[in-house]
């Protein structure tokens, strides 16, 4: 039943009034003759971007620098993907290599393809999502809500092996009729994404005085854009800081067991994604797990910020910087998403253990944080 239908007048069978009565001016009607004024958007997708800045007053006190997290869980699919998703598709769609109908087909973690996702149900674009056996019940859930079809595959496969997942979402795109492969970690579009618009956000929000960015490495596009921005827009005088978790290689690490999500890579220097540019970063430190996870449940009991454990990998050095800078230096860091997609992870004490990485939700330690990179990547 339509909502008109629902209020509709029935005759009332009394005597005829004595003047016309006033004509019924159905629902629609009344929203015609009085047009809604105030800000409307017209889809979530202009909800992407102009994230806020939030001071940590709290794990901060008292240290010389001050520290922003730029929360991008704001976003509408809850990441700094949203930006990332929006971005190369609306270039894809502008060039011609989307068309319209077309699948769309990337290997991820899980906040790219939520914005993919996301933003291809608004777009009429299917979505076929590759992803590692590791990906939170969270995302998952998150990612088949919004339509997208999952296919899982060995996340730590060696690049030359036909089973890595980007592999797997090169032959998916191949098998399907005029599929398109988003390629993140070598779309132009994804750094061109945060340049464009996490960067001048930063920089107008602080109103040109950030002196430190930090941003954990994914694919490398949040750090280069961003950073790339902040350096342009300062005249280099913005420090640029990437991190990186245990067992990734970007820091100068060995290849190991990464359990950050979303972060870090275990491909040698030569695989590093095309769009990462280490050369905008002043420097790339590297942080323990447990430092990380300490860093995330701190986060919500002291600061009530929920957020994911690349938030906590990030803003643990970030705290760091801020007891060894000048004072009233502006330190920016990037939180890419909130905890509520790392439940079943991040915040049980049963996954915690199993990883070896039992935490005390009261405790005040570990103290240790961070080491510089070790690979020679800083400027």
């Amino acid at each position: 039943m339509s909502y008109s239908n629902r209020h509709t007048i029935a005759p009332v069978a009394t005597a005829q009034p004595t003047a016309a009565p006033t004509p019924f001016l159905a629902p629609q009607d009344t929203l015609r003759a009085a047009p809604i004024t105030a800000p409307v958007l017209d889809s979530v997708t202009d909800l992407i971007g102009n994230t806020p800045l939030v001071e940590l007053r709290h794990l901060a006190a008292g240290l010389p620098g001050r520290v922003f997290a730029k929360l991008e869980s704001r976003n509408p699919g809850g990441s700094a993907k949203d930006r990332v998703a929006l971005n190369i598709i609306r270039t894809a769609e502008a060039n011609g290599d989307l068309a319209p109908g077309a699948t769309i087909v990337e290997s991820t973690s899980g906040n790219t393809g939520i914005g993919l996702a996301l933003v291809g149900q608004l777009t009429g674009h299917p979505v076929v999502i590759v992803h590692g056996a590791t990906i939170s019940a969270e995302k998952r859930a998150i990612l088949l809500a919004y339509g997208a079809r999952l296919v899982e595959a060995d996340w730590d496969a060696a690049p030359n092996d036909p089973s890595n997942a980007r592999a797997v979402a090169d032959r998916i795109a191949s098998e399907i009729p005029g599929a398109w492969r988003s390629s993140q970690f070598k779309n132009a579009a994804n750094p061109r994404a945060h340049y464009t618009s996490t960067g001048p956000e930063i920089w107008k929000q602080t109103e040109g005085t950030v002196t430190h960015f930090v941003a954990s490495i994914g694919t490398g596009g949040t750090v280069t854009g961003t950073g790339r921005f902040l350096k342009d827009a300062s005249n280099g005088a913005v420090k640029v800081i990437g991190v990186d978790p245990t067992g990734s290689t970007y820091g100068g690490n060995l290849p190991g067991t990464i359990l950050v999500d979303g972060v870090g890579t275990n491909w040698p220097r030569a695989n590093w994604p095309d769009i990462f540019d280490p050369t905008v970063t002043d420097e790339i430190r590297i942080v323990e797990d447990r430092v990380v996870y300490h860093t995330v449940r701190q986060l919500a009991l002291r600061e009530a910020l929920l957020l994911g454990p690349s938030s906590g990998l990030a803003i643990s050095v970030a705290l760091d910087l801020a007891a060894t800078v000048e004072p009233g230096s502006v330190i920016v860091v990037v939180s890419p998403d909130g905890g509520g997609n790392y439940l079943s992870k991040a915040f049980n004490p049963e996954w915690l253990d199993s990883e070896g990485l039992g935490i005390d939700p009261t405790s005040t330690g570990p103290t240790s944080t961070n080491t510089p990179s070790t690979d020679g990547t800083r400027n």
